[in-house]
């Protein structure tokens, strides 16, 4: 695949034309990689000092709440770009580890490289202002979405809202106790609204893990 192509995948690239996408590829140092099965790329707490765009393979991504009390597994496929929003801001650091699922192929492009594709790529510049746009705006609606009436709807707004993105495979790391303590409820209505769902064939239920094959299913 041309480079063009290969950054066209990409929002951030998406509505540049073909003598830009030369340009940046012409321009602008990038880094191409391949990471292997079960290495890591980034850890939790590492400094981002670069963006990282997934061409190929799939990546391993671990979640982890501030107390340690809940651990959550997915999956993420190209292409994917590994948190953008953390180049910059308060907190310059990963929130996730990301490690290889598969054979993976990766480009990158450091912080400098960054800023310089900011200060003469407008349609560039446009799409991180509206990457960030929308990721502000995505979180501020959560504050106001309406209530969940049941206690399994309150469960799967949990699930989703630990979620990076909301469909495909997740695994939680968590006892019942701690949904329970955390939605206010009793740990019997947890079980018993958690194993309803084992029932419907929607997870599965193991020794402090859900695994939910198929996180959208809990939405129809």
């Amino acid at each position: 695949m041309e480079i063009y192509d290969r950054l066209l995948q990409f929002t951030l690239f998406q509505g540049m034309s073909h003598a830009d996408l030369m340009q940046v590829a012409g321009h602008t140092k990038l880094g191409f990689s391949k990471l292997a099965a079960g290495k890591r790329l980034v850890k939790e707490g590492d400094a981002c000092t670069q963006l990282i765009f997934l061409t190929n393979g799939t990546l391993r991504a671990e979640t982890i709440s501030d107390d340690h009390s809940c651990r959550v597994c997915e999956t993420v496929k190209a292409p994917y770009t590994l948190q953008p929003e953390r180049l910059f801001g308060i907190t310059q650091r990963y929130s996730t580890t990301f490690r290889a699922a598969t054979p993976c192929n990766l480009i990158s492009i450091d912080k400098q490289e960054v800023l310089l594709l900011l200060d003469t790529q407008l349609v560039f510049r446009l799409n991180f202002l509206n990457l960030l746009a929308a990721e502000t705006q995505r979180q501020h609606r959560q504050a106001w979405r309406s209530v969940p009436h049941s206690l399994r709807e309150r469960i799967i707004r949990l699930f989703l809202s630990r979620s990076i993105y909301p469909a495909g495979p997740k695994t939680f790391h968590i006892l019942m106790k701690q949904i329970a303590d955390e939605l206010n409820d009793s740990r019997i209505d947890v079980s018993r609204a958690l194993n309803q769902m084992q029932a419907e064939g929607l997870l599965t239920l193991h020794r402090g893990r859900i695994e939910i094959p198929m996180l959208e299913r809990l939405l129809m």
